[in-house]
């Protein structure tokens, strides 16, 4: 379990630095450039995400059960994850009018992420990981949208075929990934 836990202090800590450390970031980046950032950015998010993957993996195996979600939850989760993924998708995919109306489509397809995990599993792990995530994207979301409003950032409207090729995009990846990916990756088959 502290593989999990410093997994996830790690990741979410350096995609939190605009939430507790903008004034910190602005003065990094203009001291050592946009490239190492990003570069020192990606190493420790791709280091944090190693240690979230095996610290979950190691930690299912002998997870604490905080409750029995009943059956229906797993269906939910499958409309919550069809959401997360077209709202990911929407991030993505230029012009298109999810994007256009939410703004951080990303961090909306993370809390349906999250929230369907969490209501479809019921052990401390699970908890922790998704409830992490969760609690990241709300507040990551509240502080782009303020951070939208005080720089008066204006989003281009969506087009027909931008919109239609970001759920296109998201509907096809999540049917991959709930028909194989998962249980390929994490060895559960959600709707096995």
């Amino acid at each position: 379990m502290s593989l999990l836990v410093l997994g996830l202090i790690l990741f979410l800590g350096v995609h939190s630095t605009r939430l507790v450390a903008e004034g910190w970031r602005g003065r990094m980046l203009a001291r050592i450039g946009q490239g190492p950032w990003k570069g020192a950015y990606s190493l420790l998010s791709l280091l944090g995400l190693v240690l979230i993957v095996w610290g979950y993996g190691a930690a299912r195996h002998d997870a604490l059960p905080l409750w029995s979600p009943p059956t229906a939850t797993r269906h939910l989760a499958g409309l919550l994850t069809l959401l997360a993924f077209v709202g990911i998708a929407a991030a993505y995919v230029p012009r298109n009018a999810i994007r256009a109306r939410l703004h951080h489509p990303m961090l909306l397809g993370v809390k349906a992420w999250a929230l369907a995990h969490l209501l479809a599993n019921g052990t401390l792990a699970d908890v922790l990981l998704f409830g992490a995530f969760l609690v990241w994207a709300v507040l990551a979301f509240r502080a782009a949208r303020q951070r939208d409003r005080a720089q008066r950032v204006a989003y281009p409207p969506g087009t027909p075929g931008g919109t239609a090729a970001a759920v296109a995009v998201g509907v096809a990846v999540w049917a991959l990934f709930a028909l194989w990916g998962h249980a390929a990756l994490i060895g559960v088959r959600p709707f096995g």
